[in-house]
């Protein structure tokens, strides 16, 4: 059974799915160490770390596993793994605090960097003071800038060593203490310089500017990611401070967090409605629009349900709590937001599994590159083969390839959330994009899901079988439309079918008296039978009365075509003897014809059809999903007839009619062999297997939880435009992605040759490592900001 269809495995029990904050990583390398570290826990089950959220996900055994356990082993790696999730408040403060700090870091070590560029480089230090041409003086700062802001990258480095790990600190701390260490030579021996055939000149600029400009790279990556997370920010912001809750008679001003599950909240025109509820008195108007996206207000009356966080337009009433702090909607919402920027896109995986061997291959590269110029290189061999080498090192950037997908996948999952479309996890976004057939369910998804009784019809006696056209049984010889009615909603109160409510619902508003059902059985996909005021009834389709062995007139067989070619449903109700019972007396002529030959002596004597309107969206929804190349099938429990007619006025020209509830998850998986990937778009407890089952599941925010639970994403603004604006999201997003990623290792791909040298012997170029740092540094800015440009897209 599928895990979101409540399946559970062996680690159930013990089982704990948590998610902790990880300080220090930079790179997909860092993303590759930590995952790694996490998984080799013992007891630890799955572990998924994000490089742009800067968190893991970790699923362990907690019989076999402790959160300290995994503190210590992220930290045997040079990281910091927290134990626990601040609030978005704290998380904000402290990461004003930490760009605070490395904006302090980037403008010391350029600063320093400069002056001792100026001091130090050929044309430039005849215009500088003398001071700055000390090398001693330059050795003193950049000593400053190695071991304050260069500190962050020995404290990865030196951990990771020891365990025989490499990252992208590793690169750059190798590389800058190459630079460090010569020159400091250079200034304390130089003789020993000199006397190895190199002028004696030190580079310290190279390692201060290196530091300072990948360190500024950091800075503008950091506040970018900052903006990726905007959705959660404002999803966050929403939420009402006070509460004004009736307790004890009087009227009080209470904080959201001290709000329970009953009490009773009055709202007041223009006010947010600070958690879950039910209206028992007054109405309104509400905007939904920061949860469903939709720009219209919603009419609320009593009885009608209201979210947290949205607004109150125009009048004032009161609702009883049902729901505060993390089980309210909009706290789900958050929730379901960040565990899909937390999660992974397949594609995702493929960047990860390149960027764990991109390190260590970077550093035999450098290797290469040493050997190769110190060997055959022009004087100063050693100083070319040094340069060079360190250009190399800084220039390989793991970091744009453990950018290029989560950074995107944050920014789509909340341009979703803002336009109400919820997606759980990356996957499902990466796989909506292969979408091409698309399922919708019928009933609640295309249409309202609230029926409506259009016609009542009562069947007289079988005038050729009954000549003097009187029932057989005179306990019904005299029943009239209201009797058939009553008599459905009578045995359909015990349904918890949407037909049955409206059905129910119709005799309640032609105040009938209904009777209590006995013996209530429901039969899926065929109706339901019980007893009534003494008497045997079935109601349902006609499936029902094949079983049952009850017959249909021509006539009445008629009656339901023509209400059937309306896109109605038609319901049959027979009436016969309770079981048990012997009053009725049956004529030799009757039981010859087989009229009543079922052992149950049921006869056929009314149809009620009921019409459920189609959505305002179904048509337009349809459509847009037919522009963008996508089959539309409808998968309906309804006879051919019935589902046509429903189908032809959204403009679905493929019908699954007939479809019992628990063959839908087979109807799927029969359109998956056909070679398609399925989306299915459902709202119902029946839909949740066909759901799990399919590609994509997409449940409409009006369904119920389990068809939620089941569904990878849901519509909770009900608006069917939303699937095709899911499709074209996920489109955006991946070209977004492959772009990004074709840059990164574009870009490895063409700068880490041209840093080895390969240029030189045609053209004489070498690539200066102050260049190498800033192109590095590029490099991570333009995947980010690329990611960042979703926010414009347009989803309509």
């Amino acid at each position: 059974m599928d895990s979101r269809f409540g399946g559970n495995d062996k680690h159930s029990m013990s089982e704990v799915k948590k998610t902790f904050p990880i300080k220090g990583m930079h790179c997909a390398s860092c993303v590759r160490v930590t995952e790694r570290a996490l998984k080799k826990t013992p007891g630890v089950l799955d572990a998924v770390v994000n490089l742009a959220t800067a968190k893991a996900t970790v699923k362990y055994d907690a019989d076999n596993c402790t959160p300290s356990q995994l503190v210590d082993s992220i930290a045997k790696t040079g990281y910091t793994l927290e134990l626990e999730e601040k609030s978005e408040e704290v998380q904000s403060e402290e990461k004003q605090k930490e760009l605070k700090a490395l904006r302090n870091k980037v403008t010391v070590s350029l600063i320093i960097g400069a002056l001792i560029f100026w001091g130090g480089f050929p044309g430039l230090m005849n215009y500088a003071p003398e001071l700055l041409k000390n090398f001693w003086l330059q050795m003193i700062l950049a000593s400053i800038v190695q071991f304050w802001p260069g500190l962050t990258f020995y404290k990865a480095t030196i951990p990771a060593l020891k365990n025989r790990l490499a990252n992208m600190d590793t690169l750059v701390a190798i590389g800058t203490t190459a630079a460090y260490i010569y020159s400091v030579a250079v200034t304390v021996f130089p003789q020993l310089i000199q006397g190895l055939g190199v002028e004696p000149m030190p580079y310290f600029d190279v390692a201060t500017i290196v530091i300072g400009l990948i360190l500024l790279g950091r800075y503008f990556e950091a506040k970018a990611k900052m903006g990726t997370s905007e959705a959660i920010k404002k999803l966050i912001g929403l939420q009402a401070k006070t509460a004004r809750v009736l307790r004890d008679g009087k009227e009080m001003d209470i904080s959201i967090n001290e709000v329970v599950i009953g009490d009773v909240i009055r709202v007041r025109p223009g006010e947010k409605i600070p958690v879950d509820g039910i209206i028992n008195d007054g109405e309104s108007s509400v905007d939904e629009s920061m949860i469903t996206g939709e720009s219209m207000p919603v009419d609320k009356a009593k009885g009608d349900s209201v979210v947290g966080s949205t607004i109150n337009k125009s009048g004032t009433f009161t609702y009883k709590a049902t729901k505060v702090g993390s089980e309210t909607m909009l706290f789900q919402i958050i929730k379901l937001v960040q565990e899909a920027q937390g999660s992974k896109a397949p594609i995702q995986r493929v960047a990860d599994l390149i960027s764990s061997y991109f390190v260590p291959i970077v550093i035999m590269l450098a290797i290469a590159t040493f050997v190769v110029w110190y060997v055959f290189g022009p004087n100063p061999a050693f100083l070319f083969a040094l340069l060079n080498t360190v250009a190399v090192l800084i220039i390989a950037c793991p970091c744009a390839m453990g950018l290029a997908t989560p950074t995107a996948i944050m920014v789509g999952t909340g341009i979703g959330a803002a336009h109400g479309i919820l997606i759980k996890d990356a996957e499902s976004l990466e796989t909506a994009h292969k979408v091409n057939t698309i399922i919708f369910d019928k009933t609640g998804t295309l249409t309202q899901g609230k029926p409506e009784v259009t016609d009542v019809i009562l069947i007289p006696p079988w005038r050729e079988k009954n000549p003097s056209g009187k029932r057989e049984d005179p306990s019904f010889a005299s029943l009239s439309q209201d009797d058939i009615l009553r008599l459905a909603a009578s045995i359909e109160k015990g349904s918890e079918h949407s037909l049955a409510e409206s059905i129910v619902k119709a005799a309640e508003d032609k105040r009938l008296n209904l009777s209590k059902a006995e013996k209530f059985k429901a039969i899926a996909g065929h109706g339901v039978e019980g007893e009534v005021d003494n008497k045997q009834i079935y109601f349902g389709n006609r499936r029902l009365m094949d079983r049952e062995k009850i017959e249909i007139q021509k006539q009445v067989g008629d009656d339901i075509e023509r209400l059937e070619n309306e896109g109605k449903t038609v319901m049959l109700l027979a009436v016969g003897q309770a079981l048990g019972s012997s009053s009725l007396s049956l004529g030799v002529e009757d039981l010859s014809s087989g009229r009543m030959a079922n052992e149950k002596q049921a006869e056929l004597v009314g149809l009620i059809a009921v019409s459920d309107t189609v959505k305002n969206s179904a048509k337009a929804g349809v459509g847009a999903i037919r522009r963008l190349g996508i089959e539309a099938v409808m998968i309906t429990g309804d006879n051919q007839r019935t589902a046509k007619a429903i189908a032809d006025q959204v403009g679905i020209k493929r019908v699954l009619a007939q479809v019992l509830p628990d063959q839908k998850e087979a109807e799927v998986r029969k359109i998956q062999k056909e070679g398609k990937i399925v989306a299915m778009v459902g709202d119902g407890i029946n839909d949740a297997p066909a759901l799990a089952a399919a590609d994509v599941g997409i449940a409409m925010g009006t369904g119920t939880d389990i068809a939620i639970e089941a569904a990878d994403i849901t519509l909770i603004n009900k608006d069917l435009l939303s699937v095709s604006q899911t499709i074209k999201l996920s489109q955006k997003t991946m070209r977004t992605i492959k772009m990004n990623l074709f840059w990164a290792f574009g870009y490895n791909v063409i700068l880490i040759p041209v840093a080895m040298g390969v240029l030189y012997p045609f053209s004489g170029i070498l690539l200066n490592p102050i260049f190498a740092s800033m192109a590095m540094a590029l490099s991570s800015i333009s995947v980010v900001t690329n990611s960042l440009r979703l926010k414009a897209v347009r989803l309509t």
